[in-house]
């Protein structure tokens, strides 16, 4: 059995718009006084406040919310905590869940499993502290720190969450939209307003008739998820959305400019040329 300074609370979040989902969870949680609900949240954009405003070590996520799912959310939170999912059957997202050996809930379930889930953290928690201090014992007081300052658990989970995004992201539910964070406002892309993106350092900026936004993953990432009969990535910056071609002119040696419907020029090399003309049946 796994022992915990009483003096210590860990911070939990429930995130979850039923709320009877949300009363069940932070009943089973009684069973545990060094775990502290510092919030309930009934969707995703709640959440992300929650957790900036909170820094909990674990959050309770259902995946099917309204508004941003579960996974979208994870997305734009900067150093995710750690995660114990909620989520009705979802093949995609429980095969995600397995592969990365992330826990989750399937709805409905009892307080035994449930007793699995947290017990499970729990002893990572745990073991991931008593590593970090070079103790046999449990963290005590507060958790333990990386040398650029970071909870060592909170590192791990970040590390585990993001390799999770990668692999749900592929999932068809997940490729219709993009969510960015702008001005501190949440905004949600549908693929289809989308003109082109590019490459802008760490990011990939989201080109659409509404403005430019930021987001913060690679082309590569948007190259896999975006739908090829529909995306071509037409040089190693750019990715441009097909519908939105009005004319293709010669440029450079072998390489060309797709003028697009919204007059923007987006540059085409000899390589991506060939996969363009592919799309468009050239």
């Amino acid at each position: 059995m796994t022992l915990y300074n009483s003096d210590y609370k860990i911070k939990a979040i429930i995130i979850d718009d039923e709320p009877l989902a949300r009363m069940i969870v932070k009943e089973y949680l009684q069973s545990y006084p060094q775990i502290d609900v510092m919030q309930e949240c009934g969707d995703g954009f709640e959440g992300i406040k929650a957790i900036q405003q909170y820094h909990p070590e674990l959050i309770f996520l259902d995946i099917q919310m309204p508004k941003i799912n579960g996974f979208e959310m994870l997305e734009l939170v900067e150093d995710p905590p750690a995660v114990i999912f909620t989520t009705a059957f979802d093949e995609y997202a429980i095969r995600a869940f397995e592969n990365h050996a992330v826990d989750y809930l399937l709805k409905p379930f009892n307080k035994q499993r449930f007793d699995k889930a947290v017990g499970k953290w729990l002893d990572q928690y745990t073991l991931h502290a008593s590593a970090q201090t070079g103790a046999e014992t449990p963290a005590s007081d507060t958790s333990p720190a990386t040398d650029e300052g970071t909870p060592a658990t909170s590192v791990s989970s970040s590390n585990k969450t993001r390799d999770l995004l990668e692999t749900a992201s592929l999932s068809p539910a997940q490729q219709q939209r993009v969510v960015v964070k702008t001005g501190g406002k949440i905004k949600i892309i549908p693929v289809e307003d989308i003109h082109y993106l590019e490459a802008s350092d760490d990011y990939v900026k989201i080109h659409t008739h509404n403005g430019a936004f930021l987001k913060n993953k690679t082309m590569n990432y948007f190259e896999q998820v975006l739908d090829p009969a529909h995306f071509v990535r037409t040089h190693r910056s750019y990715i441009l959305n097909v519908q939105q071609v009005t004319r293709i002119d010669p440029y450079e040696k072998d390489s060309h400019l797709c003028v697009l419907q919204s007059g923007a020029q987006v540059p085409v090399s000899k390589s991506g040329y060939v996969k363009l003309k592919a799309v468009l049946g050239l």
